[in-house]
């Protein structure tokens, strides 16, 4: 039983994006045999510690772990009610109480009650009965129904509503001024709307977390790990990101270029072997009685290629163009020279705004705010701004250049001028286009990859981090 969870586990995992090989899965079985099963969060950090690699992706896999095991231990079983009761009596002896607020059981407190008892919860912190009141709180206000084709998130907005979190939080803080007779210092003021905020933040978790529970238990945990699977902030689509998703991919950006930049700077560094040396080779062959045993190579010198980047900065695809310009300045140790130029339908260059920049975000604003990129209506025009590139600054394409060009392609009928980059791959090294649309839809409606794609040395679907970061690799 165990062995088929954990392996069902992994592979939701593996769908996840997360990269789990044999030998850390064999490391995470090894790891819980030495851990309390009992003990559900010692359980999860064994877990974590032996299959998650990158922090990214710690909110992926807590998702996975709490829908595969949502419904594994005595306190998550959802049909154990009886539980809160024996809670509610236990306390109500100890305190004394006879009926009070809520005497008997959980089921029979009105609403004001529930109110009460959750208010009294929240002041002293008790988590066992923070826990219980939040799966009695489903029980009454979510209106889960089996079988009802309904997201967690309307249950959770639901039961909320009927709570009233949000002034719950100023009761709290008036009961504490009360109870020191007077007005909190600002310290003293902060520090307890921090421990508040924190204990209300931990009742909200625990009622999402039941409303998930009870939502396995009825469409089973494959289906539950489907609906809730989002993509890691490498896979997040730069077309279709939230503002969450940004920040998330904004964050990646950082280990991502370190890690890119080392891979690149180790790969010049042991790249493959040069050409023979017959010289070398004929010396080293004496010690073998002239029999060349031993051939010698010459120690290949690969020369920093010099980048020209030339990105649409219009509508949905920018977001595309600013986290590559970010990538490639990042890593721009690894290239003799990069030039950037960026266009919709007039094109500027904007080098200058990242020299000297010690904030690549800042040069990026900068980008956005003054370069001058529009030259009629601002609607893209990829012929008229090729053509412009070409006159201004074709002299400086060498053969040490590789030219990136970023964009969709969507021309909105414009003359292609296509014959741009034909001369530009005469003069380059190499010719690379990145497209951030998924492959279905180049070449349809105002798409023209193809009338571009076949003068360059390659045509690239770049939706994602990801898909970027192993096109990067192929530069260098």
């Amino acid at each position: 039983m165990m062995l088929d969870l954990m392996s069902g586990f992994v592979q939701e995992l593996r769908s996840a994006g997360l990269p789990v090989s044999l030998t850390e899965n064999l490391d995470a079985m090894e790891a819980v045999k030495h851990i309390p099963m009992e003990d559900r969060e010692a359980f999860k950090y064994a877990l974590a510690a032996t299959l998650v690699k990158n922090s990214a992706h710690w909110r992926a896999f807590e998702t996975v772990f709490e829908v595969y095991f949502s419904l594994r231990g005595a306190q998550y079983d959802i049909d154990g009610e009886g539980d809160l009761d024996d809670l509610l009596r236990e306390m109500q002896d100890q305190q004394g109480e006879g009926r009070g607020p809520g005497g008997g059981s959980m089921d029979q407190l009105s609403q004001e009650e529930l109110m009460m008892l959750l208010y009294r919860a929240l002041m002293q912190g008790d988590e066992a009965l923070l826990r219980a009141l939040a799966r009695q709180a489903v029980s009454r206000f979510a209106g889960m129904e089996p079988g009802r084709p309904v997201g967690g998130t309307y249950y959770l907005y639901r039961t909320l509503r009927n709570i009233d979190l949000d002034s719950m939080l100023e009761k709290l803080m008036e009961a504490t001024r009360q109870e020191v007779g007077g007005e909190l210092t600002a310290l003293e003021e902060r520090l307890e709307r921090d421990e508040y905020t924190q204990r209300i933040d931990k009742l909200r978790k625990e009622i999402e977390a039941e409303i998930r529970r009870r939502l396995v238990a009825d469409r089973g945990v494959e289906a539950m790990a489907k609906t809730l699977r989002k993509p890691l902030p490498e896979d997040v689509d730069f077309m279709h990101a939230s503002r969450d998703e940004m920040v998330a991919l904004r964050k990646a950006l950082q280990p991502l270029t370190r890690k890119l930049a080392a891979r690149l700077a180790r790969k010049r560094r042991h790249g493959r072997k040069g050409p023979l040396d017959f010289r070398s080779t004929v010396r080293h062959s004496l010690s073998y009685g002239g029999v060349p045993a031993e051939p010698k190579f010459k120690y290949p010198r690969p020369a920093k290629p010099e980048l020209v980047v030339v990105a649409d900065i219009s509508g949905s695809v920018a977001a595309f163009a600013r986290f590559t310009l970010m990538l490639v300045y990042a890593i721009q140790n690894q290239f003799s020279k990069v030039r950037s130029f960026v266009f919709i339908d007039g094109i500027d260059e904007v080098t200058e705004f990242f020299r000297n920049c010690e904030e690549i975000t800042e040069a990026i604003h900068r980008v956005n705010t003054e370069a001058d990129v529009v030259w009629v209506d601002g609607h893209s025009d990829y012929g008229h701004a090729f053509e412009v590139f070409w006159e201004r600054y074709g002299r400086d394409v060498s053969p040490k250049s590789t030219v990136l060009l970023l964009g969709d392609a969507r021309n909105n009928y414009h003359a292609s001028q296509a014959w741009v980059v034909k001369e530009i791959r005469h003069k380059a090294r190499h010719v690379y286009w990145l497209n951030p649309e998924p492959r279905s839809y180049w070449n349809t409606g105002d798409s023209i990859v193809n009338d571009y794609g076949v003068h360059c040395d390659g045509v690239y679907e770049c939706r994602n981090l990801r898909q970027l970061e192993g096109f990067v690799e192929k530069l260098a």
